[in-house]
């Protein structure tokens, strides 16, 4: 992003975006404008389209039809050019993706021996500062399978800062974690959100929990985007097709089978 840039300007714009996976078409006519600053939530049905959004969003998946504009310009095709735009998004995943053998404090490390050139102290205090920032500085020589669920996605979470990256992408970042968990997480998106400066998606389908802490809701169904705005619109809409996403309606807009019919699990 250019130093001149202004601070409302968008840090992610869509525009006639299409998506295709498989020989078919996932997502269609979807443009988009994500804020800098804000805290925008991409909600939808499992199979409506979310993960290959996310995959658009970093790269991974070319469109078929529109523009990917992510930080400022076009996401670039090249390698080496897509990786060094990639610095600037960090990426939760669902599974966190913690490697096994190696402490949180390594698996914390390992963007910054990958990426830099510092020094081993220097690396050592900035891992000392990110898992301080999710709260598990204690933690720093426990391996995955001594934490528990929530510490393993701070982890990854501190992972995925490590970086500071402008725009941080959050893959379904509730699965597998109990309503005590699930809050912190949550509470913690929103905080580092704030106290760091960045812009952070939410890819979920757990309404519920991400709306609170959520600038903009979206919702992708039926291979396209049925609705943009706050929370509060959301939560009034009276679209059928909204209301039976929000209130969980087997019959409806929305075919309980289009995960089974999709090429991708959202």
């Amino acid at each position: 992003m250019p130093a001149s840039a202004s601070p409302h300007e968008s840090i992610v714009r869509l525009s006639g975006l299409r998506l295709d996976r498989g020989g078919r078409t996932i997502l269609d006519g979807i443009d988009l404008e994500v804020p800098r600053g804000s805290v925008v939530a991409i909600l939808g049905p499992s199979g409506s389209g979310k993960s290959t959004l996310l995959a658009a969003l970093t790269g991974e998946l070319q469109p078929a039809a529109g523009t990917v504009e992510v930080l400022g310009s076009v996401l670039p095709t090249r390698n080496r050019e897509l990786l060094e735009r990639r610095k600037g998004i960090g990426v939760l995943l669902q599974g966190n993706g913690l490697l096994t053998d190696l402490t949180a404090a390594e698996n914390v490390a390992l963007p910054l021996r990958a990426h830099t050139k510092l020094p081993d102290a220097v690396i050592r205090r900035l891992v000392e500062m990110k898992l301080h920032a999710v709260g598990l500085r204690a933690a720093a020589d426990l391996y995955p399978r001594e934490l528990s669920g929530g510490m393993a996605r701070r982890v990854a979470l501190a992972r995925a800062l490590a970086l500071d990256p402008p725009l941080m992408i959050y893959d379904e970042p509730l699965t597998g974690l109990d309503p005590i968990a699930s809050g912190v997480i949550m509470n913690l998106v929103s905080r580092l959100n704030d106290s760091l400066g960045l812009t952070s998606i939410i890819v979920s389908h757990h309404v519920h929990e991400t709306l609170p802490v959520a600038d903009l809701a979206l919702v992708i169904a039926n291979g396209r985007l049925v609705f943009s705005g706050t929370p509060a619109e959301l939560q009034a809409s009276g679209d059928p097709l909204i209301r039976q996403f929000l209130d969980g309606q087997p019959d409806g807009p929305i075919p309980f089978d289009s995960a089974a019919r999709s090429v991708e699990a959202a």
